[in-house]
């Protein structure tokens, strides 16, 4: 009772197929060429808002989660879910109604109690905009713990770290690592 009508290999052709398409539901990747699967999903809710948008992606950041749910997301799946969870996702949205893996729910509930507990966080963090893992690794960082350690500590594959790193370089505008721990002490982030 699916039907996949068309396969795209970056997010614009995914965006131009869906409006000559106009598929019921289009699963996206966040790591696209051309455009993230972020934009595009947030440009498909414009030019197609009855199509829903589920992500299928390996990335469990807090940060891509939550992007994608303000994108205008119905869903949000790690690659590593059973066939029988995809299939279910898939016509959950499909149906109009949201659907996220259970580790997805997790991030959700504890995005949503913490705002609920600090309504106007004040913080450095905030200034910023890292999220709780990027400034639990830029403390490991900060610590001299390589990325490898950091991997090994925190349970994730070295990419992963790797990742979060590039993405805290990045929203603090440093360009090394003594850049990266000068910012982090002077801005009291650790």
């Amino acid at each position: 009772d699916i039907e996949v009508v068309g396969e795209a290999s970056n997010g614009k052709e995914a965006l131009d197929l869906a409006k000559e398409l106009t598929p019921d539901v289009i699963i996206m990747d966040i790591r696209m060429p051309e455009m993230n699967g972020i934009e595009a999903t947030q440009l498909l809710l414009q030019q197609s808002p009855t199509t829903r948008s589920l992500i299928l992606t390996m990335h469990d950041m807090e940060e891509y989660v939550l992007r994608s749910i303000d994108s205008g997301a119905y869903g949000y799946l790690l690659k590593d879910t059973s066939k029988d969870e995809f299939i279910k996702a898939i016509r959950t949205i499909h149906k109009g109604e949201r659907y996220y893996s259970s580790y997805i729910s997790n991030v959700l509930v504890n995005n949503y109690i913490n705002m609920r507990n600090n309504p106007n966080p004040a913080s450095q963090e905030n200034k910023f905009e890292l999220t709780k893992r990027e400034i639990e690794i830029l403390r490991l960082v900060v610590d001299g713990r390589s990325n490898k350690e950091i991997a090994e500590l925190l349970e994730k594959s070295v990419r992963t770290v790797e990742t979060h790193r590039f993405n805290i370089m990045k929203k603090l505008h440093v360009k090394n690592i003594a850049e990266l721990i000068k910012v982090a002490k002077e801005q009291k982030l650790v």
